[in-house]
């Protein structure tokens, strides 16, 4: 069957067709502990190219799953179908409207380079993950990424206004929000567009309840498919509801998505606590000033940052004294605007009942300096020197900010209780997401065992706050098979036809 795939793809399709073993096993793996060898792999030089490679692979009925820059941690691209690979060729910026704010992107673009290209309209996309000079934005509207710049700015779902996308079956169409005349005319138009959006439409009515209550309103709920953004008064909006769906229900093919004005002048504040849960106590407080980023990080990522040279010497010196500290980023149109809203943080931290430990930064090439220890906090956390390699497995679980503090103790008490207590905590703690890096031992079946067990144990703890098993990876193959402790069974397990023809097998 491989063979009569492949060379029907050579013959349709205008891009590479790569069916060796050894591109077979450069995409069998991707940032993630998951490692699936696929039947092939499509790199299109167009849209259209890849338009006519889903159209073969279904007429093998074959997978197809769109991969970005590598960079998921959940294995969201690791399986056994054909990998189109959009990071080579489909990566232009189709249009930029800088007075609407508004550009149309194909799939493979850099989120580095797209900005690069906006930055003579001084705009940007508004998401910022770590990773920004790999990911792409088909990757970031799959994982419907974040970032520390989703303090200011929201989740991809929130800048995505428009997406062409293609179901498996070849409807190929627009979608966004569709109010209610919209609706009208797609069902008079007929066809299978129609079909897919009354479906859609009953599915919602059917479960309004539960699609209303078993949804945790947080800011950073990443897991599950957005079915929220089809409630009437979320309105209707079939690209939010695509956006986080990991390539299982349809293939990106360009994306509109809504800018955001670079910022023009920042202030960085670093706040010192006694350990990192009184940090994340002292969170809403900060967060009701405004902050473009709110981020966390504890004394065993600055150790690590300290062994592994990750900081520029002497940059480290600039944190103030505690074991647990808040970087928070405030923005202004002027220097003294920015500086203004920091004073004022300072301020009404100093009367709360935190008052922090300060450093305050105005040297800006000094706040980028030790910013970037937080943003290489992955890196830093990885491979810790001396001990075990920590894996990707449960690093971006995400609480409602208000109760921070204390999900961040009762997820310490559970790290320890499984021995995995030399964890670093940090992340994006103006939005209640947690990053972690724990040294499971994948090795032997027992040590998986055991990560299994510690898996099931910390989704119930992040249930119990009312949270999400994932705030910004996604679900993928690390977290999918818990969503019922996070959703209930009824809202994953609901018996009925599927909505679009099937993109995963």
């Amino acid at each position: 069957m491989s063979a009569s795939l492949q060379r029907d793809l050579a013959a349709r399709v205008d891009g590479e067709v790569r069916f060796d073993a050894g591109s077979r096993a450069a995409y069998a793996h991707d940032a993630s502990n998951y490692r699936q060898v696929p039947v092939g792999v499509v790199i299109p030089r167009t849209v259209d190219a890849a338009v006519e490679a889903v159209a073969v692979c279904r007429r093998h009925d074959v997978a197809v799953f769109s991969r970005g820059g590598g960079t998921s941690l959940a294995g969201q691209c690791c399986n056994t179908g054909v990998v189109l690979d959009w990071s080579k060729y489909c990566r232009r910026l189709v249009r930029a409207d800088p007075e609407r704010r508004r550009a149309v992107v194909e799939p493979g673009a850099c989120l580095d380079d797209l900005n690069a290209e906006l930055s003579r309209y001084h705009l940007m996309v508004g998401p910022k993950p770590s990773t920004h000079d790999t990911c792409t934005i088909g990757g970031m509207i799959g994982n419907n990424s974040c970032g520390a710049s989703a303090q200011a700015y929201g989740k991809m779902a929130d800048s995505v206004a428009r997406m062409e996308v293609l179901t498996y079956d070849g409807v190929r169409m627009w979608v966004g929000p569709t109010g209610e005349q919209d609706y009208e005319r797609i069902l008079a138009e007929g066809g299978r567009r129609a079909e897919i959006y009354r479906a859609l439409r009953e599915l919602v009515d059917e479960n309004l309840a539960l699609i209303r209550t078993r949804y945790p309103r947080i800011p950073r709920r990443v897991s599950g498919y957005n079915l929220d953004s089809l409630l009437p008064e979320n309105g209707f909006d079939v690209a939010r509801a695509l956006v986080g769906s990991e390539s299982t229900l349809v293939t990106v093919l360009r994306a509109e998505i809504a800018l955001v004005p670079v910022p023009k002048y920042q202030s960085l504040v670093v706040l010192g606590f006694e350990d990192i849960a009184a940090a994340g106590d002292a969170v809403p407080a900060v967060a009701e000033h405004g902050p473009l980023a709110l981020e966390g990080l504890d004394h065993t990522l600055i150790d690590l940052a300290r062994a592994e040279h990750v900081a520029k010497q002497g940059v480290l010196r600039e944190l103030p004294e505690g074991s647990g500290w808040l970087m928070v980023r405030l923005g202004g149109d002027t220097r003294e605007q920015a500086d203004e809203r920091a004073g004022r943080l300072l301020a009404d931290i100093h009367r709360s009942e935190h008052d922090p430990r300060v450093s305050y930064l105005d040297d800006p090439q000094e706040e980028e300096r030790l910013w970037k220890v937080r943003e290489a906090g992955l890196g830093a956390t990885a491979y810790p020197p001396g001990g075990p390699d920590t894996h990707e497995g449960w690093e971006d679980a995400a609480v409602p900010p208000q109760r921070l503090g204390d999900y961040l103790r009762d997820f310490r008490a559970l790290l320890e209780e499984f021995g995995y207590g030399s964890a670093s905590l940090y992340g994006h703690f103006g939005q209640g997401c947690v990053h972690t890096r724990i040294a499971f031992d994948l090795e032997d079946p027992e040590g998986t065992a055991t990560y299994r067990r510690f898996a099931e144990r910390a989704a119930r703890l992040v249930a119990s706050y009312g949270g999400s098993l994932s705030g910004e990876h996604g679900d993928g193959q690390s977290r999918a098979e818990l969503l019922p402790i996070m959703f209930g069974a009824e809202v994953v397990r609901r018996p009925g036809r599927p909505v679009f023809s099937r993109v995963s097998r």
